[in-house]
């Protein structure tokens, strides 16, 4: 706050608190809140990572049981869901919960084996029960 003291009209710096001449005691507007962002999904891509991790494991032992006979059998069907693991993983949507919060109506994810977190938008906890999430007072 640049400006003058109310009551002796001396000039005043933005920090402080009195002023300097008379001691009045200064009040203090705290800065407006920023806007409300979109919150992050949390666990968006916890399919994709595990398609990632999957994906090589399966095309290396699918292509091993490939030259050991066997691929025809369990090698072949190993090798394809390699390859399908990271598109599949995304859809099926490994344990995430999605939903609004319901304290500022901003969508969220969780893992499902979590029991409560907070909105990354109002830091208001959130407990999910029944799949679905709650507002804790």
């Amino acid at each position: 706050m640049l400006g003058n003291c109310p009551k002796c009209d001396a000039h005043l710096e933005p920090a402080w608190s009195f002023c300097p001449a008379c001691s009045t005691p200064i009040p203090h507007t705290p800065p407006a809140a920023p806007p409300a962002e979109p919150t992050p999904v949390r666990a968006a891509f916890s399919g994709l990572l595990i398609g990632f991790i999957v994906a090589p494991v399966l095309v290396i032992v699918g292509a091993m049981l490939c030259l050991t006979g066997l691929g025809a059998l369990v090698g072949i069907p190993m090798i394809i869901g390699g390859i399908l693991a990271p598109i599949v993983g995304p859809m099926i949507g490994f344990r995430s919960l999605r939903g609004n919060c319901p304290w500022c109506g901003v969508t969220v994810s969780s893992i499902q084996s979590d029991q409560s977190f907070a909105c990354d938008a109002c830091h208001h906890r959130i407990v999910i029960r029944d799949h679905k999430y709650v507002a804790v007072a």
